[in-house]
């Protein structure tokens, strides 16, 4: 099992966490939300809970709680920039059979 970040989402993500000055990495996750059942959770980690799963990909660590590994497992997250004014986190996940019109939420 796991979650990995490409270069430029790693390098995103140590620049982030290096700007805050604290966290050990980027903690994703799944909530039930929108019309096809779940959606992305995605914050900065600044602890391990116990059923955490830490991955480490380019030097910086995904953590990935216990309840939504199964969701995530085999999933690369690649930030892009596709104008001056958007950019964000763009996942790939191969677990995902469908996925709303809005990009919001997806199923499983």
């Amino acid at each position: 099992m796991a979650v990995t970040l490409t270069e430029a989402a790693a390098r995103h993500v140590a620049k982030m966490l290096d700007k805050r000055g604290h966290g050990i990495g980027l903690r994703v996750g799944t909530k039930k939300s929108g019309c096809h059942g779940f959606a992305y959770a995605v914050e900065y980690a600044d602890a391990l809970d116990a059923q955490d799963q830490v991955f480490e990909s380019h030097g910086v660590k995904v953590v990935v709680d216990g309840g939504s590994l199964d969701h995530l497992d085999g999933m690369e997250i690649d930030f892009v920039k596709s104008s001056l004014l958007n950019e964000g986190f763009e996942f790939r996940n191969p677990n995902v059979k469908a996925s709303c019109g809005c990009g919001e939420s997806f199923s499983l």
